[in-house]
């Protein structure tokens, strides 16, 4: 029987969403949990990889398994083994042909920013910052130029092991609301530190460092040493994938009310 789960974290203390010899990531420690709650090994496959630092308010993984449970005990039974930091969510039972990789249909993700003339405290961690001002009708103009099918390879890391450097960039919605800015962005996928090196960008334009146009420059050139340095996983959160609504997953969790 293959079922899926809802999982939330807080990536400060991990290397990750993938498993590493260290056993320091949200994978290990989830799969560590369900071994414990069903007394069998078992493997996860993820909708989207995160990186260090960077947290996850739906993360959705899928597993087989031969054990016969309601949902809340996978919930409640898998819980009680995790870290403070990481939870399920929900767990669903889903028909074979599900993936929660490929049946993935987008993936979301927002940064929260904080503009302050001193660094976060309560909140380090959970926000980036900036101590200049940002231009917010600045910062706008230059993600038009990023919106569609572009090949974003002036945006990608030197290790990412994606087949192609073609994303479409379906939306980028930036607000404010007190000193928090919010960067929200949706893709049919993602490029490993994309994100982080749009966010680097999109900030070099909002203090007055390079001009709206000077994104689209970045974009044309199809090289990393365009765009400006990667920008800070701390404030970053995998909002989760996109499926078609036919599969009945759960789109939100209660973090999304939190989240600045």
């Amino acid at each position: 029987m293959r079922w899926a789960l809802g999982v939330s974290y807080n990536g400060q203390a991990y290397e990750g969403w993938q498993s590493q010899l260290s056993g320091r990531t949200i994978q290990d420690k989830l799969e560590g949990a369900l071994g414990k709650f069903t007394q069998q090994r078992v493997s996860t496959l993820c909708a989207g990889r995160t990186d260090a630092g960077v947290h996850g308010l739906m993360q959705v993984v899928h597993f087989d398994t031969e054990l016969q449970r309601p949902e809340s005990a996978w919930v409640r039974g898998t819980n009680a083994f995790l870290p403070h930091d990481i939870s399920v969510q929900w767990a669903r039972a889903m028909p074979d042909r599900f993936h929660a990789r490929a049946s993935a249909i987008g993936r979301r993700y927002v940064y929260s920013l904080l503009e302050s003339p001193v660094r976060p405290a309560v909140e380090a961690g959970r926000v980036g910052w900036v101590f200049r001002p940002l231009d917010e009708a600045a910062m706008c103009a230059a993600a038009q130029h990023l919106l569609g099918e572009h090949d974003f390879s002036s945006f990608r890391a030197s290790a990412c092991q994606s087949l192609t450097p073609v994303k479409d960039l379906r939306r980028i919605d930036i607000s404010r609301r007190g000193a928090y800015w919010r960067f929200e962005f949706e893709a049919n996928a993602f490029l490993h530190h994309m994100i982080r090196n749009l966010m680097g960008s999109l900030i070099a334009v909002g203090q007055g460092a390079q001009s709206p146009d000077w994104m689209a420059e970045v974009l044309a050139a199809r090289s990393r040493d365009a765009a400006a340095p990667t920008f800070s996983a701390a404030g970053l959160y995998f909002l989760g994938p996109i499926y078609e609504d036919h599969w009945g997953l759960p789109t939100h969790t209660a973090a999304y009310d939190w989240l600045p």
